[in-house]
């Protein structure tokens, strides 16, 4: 079997913190780590596109991803390059035939309630009717348990310096990868694009975020055919309504063994019995 088909990519991550002097209310000065935050324009056959604010750990997956995400292309194979310099802080990305109607596109898009300043494309929105899910997969309370447990003691920038968001696509209780950014959706997105570089299916896997589950965020997770998506945070209504219809099992407020389970409870085992191990 061939090596799978990966478009020529820099590696361009930036420093995740930077050290600057701060006094604490005993009047004593120190070293402090704060994240990192970038702007990064988006290119696309030299078109810009959008410029996202980004803590810069995985810029080419965050551009492939962001393109996945709104629907802008449809497979890995139709990306030629993607190319990042931080000097100009933009990343240009390459395609084999251009994007169908790109103007008539990016008029038709909505500012979402992501951190900074999130978009979906009006297409998306329009196409939540097609999104399946599958339904021969479950999730059992003591791997949910676990998997909660690893991302207690996972190490993350948020310990040092906190400011960011983390989001993990994880199997079973195994994280397998877990990534932060300035905003929620660009650690999604972020997700998004090494899951086509790394040639990793959503249908058994789980997703976990510590931010808020938006409508932008369960169409996303249901994009990447994952059928399980958990949050220490809230849910808005829009979020919970798309949740329900398109059959996303939904877990919210997850913290030690507290947890509340809004959409999906068919695929949801509360027992001791467990799958996706």
């Amino acid at each position: 079997m061939g090596t799978p088909y990966r478009p020529k990519i820099t590696h361009a991550s930036r420093p995740l913190t930077f050290a600057v002097r701060s006094m604490n209310e005993h009047g004593e000065w120190s070293d402090t780590q704060i994240a990192g935050e970038h702007p990064l324009t988006l290119y696309v056959d030299k078109r810009e596109i959008v410029t996202l604010m980004t803590l810069g750990a995985r810029p080419e997956a965050l551009a492939i991803g962001y393109l996945r995400n709104q629907r802008l292309v449809k497979s890995i194979e139709e990306i030629t390059a993607v190319q990042v310099d931080w000097e100009t802080e933009a990343v240009a990305v390459s395609t084999r035939r251009g994007i169908q109607d790109l103007d008539g596109r990016m008029k038709k898009r909505t500012v979402t309630t992501g951190c900074g300043q999130g978009t979906i494309f009006g297409e998306l929105m329009d196409e939540i009717d097609k999104l399946e899910l599958p339904t021969d997969v479950y999730l059992g309370e003591e791997i949910y348990y676990a998997l909660m447990d690893n991302v207690r003691r996972h190490d993350t920038v948020y310990k040092t310096a906190g400011a960011v968001h983390g989001c993990a696509l994880c199997k079973g209780s195994e994280i397998l990868m877990f990534v932060e950014d300035v905003g929620r959706h660009n650690a999604v997105d972020a997700i998004a694009g090494q899951m086509w570089l790394d040639r990793i299916e959503g249908r058994d896997k789980i997703f976990y975020t510590t931010g808020r589950l938006t409508s932008e965020m369960v169409i996303k997770c249901a994009q990447m055919e994952i059928p399980f998506l958990v949050s220490r945070s809230g849910l808005t209504q829009m979020g919970y309504e798309i949740a329900k219809k398109i059959g996303l099992t939904m877990i919210g407020r997850a913290a030690g063994k507290h947890y509340l389970l809004f959409t999906g409870e068919s695929r949801f085992i509360k027992s001791k019995q467990t799958s996706l191990t």
